[in-house]
C-alpha cells in the first residue's frame, strides 16, 4: 500500500530544513527559517510533533533537547504530492493535458528560462516516445 502525505507549505519548509541537514533541534530549524518566516520556537515545536505523529519525522533526545530527523525522503513526500495533484488535475480537466498545460502556463507569470526548460522536457519526452504525437 502506498502512502500519501500532503504537507502544506509550511510543513514543507520545516522538512526541507530537516532534509538538507538530515536532522535538527527545535531551535536549528527555528534558526534555519528565521530569515524567510520568523516563528516562535513554541510554533517549530508543535509543526516538529505534529510532523513525527504524521509519521514523517523520528526524534532522539539529546540532553534536553529533542533532536528531530526525517523518516521519509523528499523524493517519497514528492511523489506523493504530485500523484494528489496529478488526481486532482485529472478530474479538472478531464484528461485533457494540453488544457491543464495551457492553464498553468497562463495562469502564472512563467519565465524564460522556465519555458525553455518545459520546451526540452517535451523534447525529451518527444524522443522517449521516438516522435509520436497524440
Amino acid at each position: 500500500m502506498r502512502v500519501s502525505y500532503s504537507l502544506t507549505e509550511l510543513q514543507l519548509a520545516l522538512m526541507r530544513v530537516l532534509w538538507a541537514r538530515n536532522e535538527a533541534t527545535v531551535v536549528e530549524v527555528q534558526g534555519a527559517l528565521e530569515a524567510e518566516r520568523p516563528l516562535a520556537q513554541s510554533t517549530v515545536a508543535t509543526l516538529l510533533s505534529r510532523l513525527e505523529k504524521k509519521g514523517l519525522l523520528s526524534h532522539r533526545v539529546e540532553g534536553r533537547q529533542y533532536v528531530y530527523r526525517p523518516t521519509v525522503s523528499e523524493a517519497d513526500v514528492k511523489r506523493s504530492m504530485v500523484g494528489q495533484f496529478a488526481e486532482l488535475a485529472e478530474g479538472l480537466f478531464q484528461g485533457d493535458v494540453a488544457a491543464l498545460v495551457s492553464h498553468l502556463l497562463t495562469a502564472q507569470d512563467v519565465e524564460a528560462g522556465d519555458l525553455a526548460r518545459v520546451k526540452a522536457l517535451i523534447e525529451a519526452r518527444e524522443r522517449e516516445l521516438g516522435g509520436r504525437r497524440s
